[in-house]
């Protein structure tokens, strides 16, 4: 008769939880939280195959090679992570990818961990399979490999490269500018012996020194603004805001603006919605698209008709939304996948002439991500353009609390190991 309690080999199993120096820790706490009684969880039954379904529920892939490099373990973690690839013809035993079997190599041969990590091309225009691979040699020729995801690091390190160079470009316009104009503006005042100084000369220069350190300042303070929406800090407590206050402090901002180049601002819609978020960046988010909705717009022509930038609010029970529509110049459908890009202007000329960074389209769609909306555009060019910024009306919704657990193994309830 077998005794109770004693261990059963399981050819499915592919740990050995006897040898395993928590499985007594495990054990024990089983046994506290029944109470102490001793009694045993079966090893049998529902038990079975435990260590092989602990292994597939993994995310991180773990493949096993022998010394010929063949599989003789795998996790599916391990192929959807590309350790393996297909044999040769149908039907072949898969084989361990080149990188892989190298890794395994070196591991055999030293004795020592070996560590890599890599980009795997994927099909589809996808991003690269970004993977840290580890090889541990286990005896017997035998090496195992653990794999983990790493794409998203992988992206986020080459948006942090790009981010970093396209801030130096648009760092040393404004700064040679400004470097160039102080000298002009030396020699404008700098009195020759047989010259008098311009003073006409000087305050154009100064102007210009104006400009474009205004654009400077605006310039890193975008920068600040969009690394700290970039860097996954918490929003702001989230609040119930009165839509009509956003887009009273948004026309208030931009009166002046608009009023220098013969715009009429106007507010048409529903009144007394309410979106949910930070007051301040939903302001800033309007704001933005505001300010470009002027910038792009035509200037009065001293017609009877002054050109108009509209907002319009309208919404229903999950979301507002607040269109602005201006009747500028307009945009090419080739750009219009592109507009939201950080530091990308569909009309460089025209964006330097007004002052503007590339940045005010980015800040307003990482604002509108993180409160849970997003930002749509429609354009026709010599028409103009309309920038609907969709928002949540109310929290999101709390999440439901898991329900207890029926059977926790086989022969336990839930109430008898509480």
């Amino acid at each position: 008769m077998r005794r109770r309690g004693a261990p059963q080999s399981d050819p499915e199993d592919s740990v050995d939880v006897d040898q395993d120096p928590d499985a007594e820790t495990g054990r024990r706490a089983a046994m506290a939280a029944r109470g102490g009684s001793g009694r045993s969880a079966p090893r049998g039954g529902a038990a079975k195959g435990l260590g092989r379904r602990s292994l597939d529920a993994l995310r991180v892939g773990v493949l096993v090679l022998d010394a010929d490099d063949q599989p003789v373990l795998a996790n599916p973690a391990a192929r959807e992570l590309g350790l393996l690839r297909a044999g040769s013809g149908v039907g072949g035993t898969p084989v361990a990818h080149t990188v892989v079997r190298t890794l395994a190599g070196q591991a055999r041969r030293t004795g020592t961990r070996r560590e890599v990590e890599l980009d795997l091309p994927r099909g589809g225009g996808r991003d690269p399979l970004g993977v840290h691979i580890r090889a541990v040699a286990l005896g017997d020729g035998h090496v195992t490999v653990e794999a983990a995801d790493v794409t998203e690091a992988h992206r986020v390190a080459r948006v942090r490269r790009d981010f970093v160079a396209n801030v130096s470009h648009e760092l040393k316009t404004p700064v040679g500018a400004l470097q160039l104009l102080a000298e002009a503006l030396l020699d404008a005042l700098a009195a020759e012996e047989d010259a008098e100084p311009d003073p006409e000369a000087a305050r154009r220069f100064a102007e210009r020194i104006q400009h474009e350190s205004t654009r400077m300042g605006r310039l890193v303070t975008e920068l600040l603004e969009l690394g700290r929406l970039q860097g996954g800090e918490p929003l702001p407590e989230l609040a119930p805001v009165s839509l009509d206050r956003i887009i009273a402090e948004v026309v208030d901002r931009t009166r002046t603006a608009a009023a220098a180049k013969g715009i009429e601002v106007s507010v048409t819609g529903a009144r007394g919605l309410t979106a949910y978020g930070s007051e301040s960046q939903l302001v800033t988010a309007l704001a933005n698209l505001a300010e470009n909705a002027i910038a792009y717009s035509r200037d009065a022509d001293g017609g009877p008709e002054l050109p108009r930038v509209v907002l319009t609010a309208h919404g229903d029970a999950d979301f507002v939304d607040v269109a602005v529509a201006d009747q500028g110049i307009g945009i090419e459908p080739k750009d219009l996948d592109r507009i939201f890009e950080r530091f990308y202007r569909a009309d460089k000329a025209r964006s330097r002439a007004t002052g503007g960074t590339g940045l005010g389209l980015a800040i307003v769609k990482h604002i509108a991500t993180n409160h849970g909306g997003h930002v749509d555009v429609v354009s026709t060019v010599g028409v103009g353009s309309t920038f609907t910024l969709r928002l949540p009306a109310r929290p999101p919704e709390a999440a439901l609390p898991l329900p207890p657990s029926v059977v926790i193994a086989a022969g336990y309830s839930a109430a008898e190991l509480q």
